[in-house]
C-alpha cells in the first residue's frame, strides 16, 4: 500500500509561481512512476505530468508543456511539481498519483495510489 500527501498548493496571480510536493510512504518509492493530476469543477481529472522511477522519463500534458517541470528525489520519497507561468485555466485540485509499474504513464488507470489533492488557485 501507499499513502501520499500533497502540500504547497494556494493562491497565485498569473504569471506567477507554485511549486507542489508530494510526500510518499509505503510501498518502495523507487520501484514506481509518479504522476500528477488536476480537476477543475465540473471536468474530468486529467493528465498534467508524470515521471517514470528513475526521473529520467518525464511527460508532460501540452497545456502545460514549457511551463511546469516534474521531479523526484528517491531518497526523500518526494515528487515535485514546479508551476511557473501560472495561468488562470491552471486553477484546479492537483492530485500526486502512483503508478502500478514504473513507466510514466498518462492513463488515469494506471495509477492505483492517489492522495488527497491541494486546491491550486490562479487569479487572473
Amino acid at each position: 500500500q501507499v499513502l501520499l500527501v500533497e502540500s504547497g498548493g494556494g493562491l497565485v496571480a498569473a504569471g506567477g509561481s507554485l511549486r507542489l510536493s508530494c510526500a510518499a510512504s509505503g510501498r518502495s518509492f523507487s520501484s514506481y512512476a509518479m504522476g500528477w493530476f488536476r480537476q477543475a469543477p465540473g471536468n474530468e481529472r486529467e493528465f498534467v505530468a508524470a515521471v517514470s522511477w528513475s526521473g529520467r522519463s518525464t511527460d508532460y500534458a501540452d497545456s502545460v508543456k514549457g511551463r511546469f517541470t516534474i521531479s523526484r528525489d528517491n531518497a526523500k520519497n518526494t515528487v515535485n511539481l514546479q508551476m511557473n507561468g501560472v495561468k488562470p485555466e491552471d486553477t484546479a485540485v492537483y492530485y500526486c498519483a502512483g503508478a502500478a509499474g514504473r513507466l510514466a504513464e498518462r492513463v488515469r488507470d494506471k495509477y492505483p495510489y492517489w492522495g488527497q489533492g491541494t486546491q491550486v488557485t490562479v487569479s487572473s
